[in-house]
């Protein structure tokens, strides 16, 4: 059982590193291709964007 919880905690506080694409294990790939979705989501913005300003307006994003 102490195995059990200390691989649990191992895996939890595991982290993205970019020699995770070459790792094989299912931890490293999951971590990897999900950081691929984040990255490709973060660069391609989001459809309705808005420019939101400090004083509280905010300006719709032309397409």
């Amino acid at each position: 059982m102490m195995k059990m919880k200390k691989r649990v905690h191992s895996i939890a506080g595991r982290v993205y590193e970019a020699s995770d694409y070459k790792k094989d294990d299912e931890v490293s790939r999951g971590l990897a291709e999900t950081h691929e979705q984040v990255s490709d989501a973060y660069m391609e913005g989001e459809i309705g964007g808005k420019i939101e300003r400090p004083d509280g307006t905010s300006e719709d994003l032309p397409r």
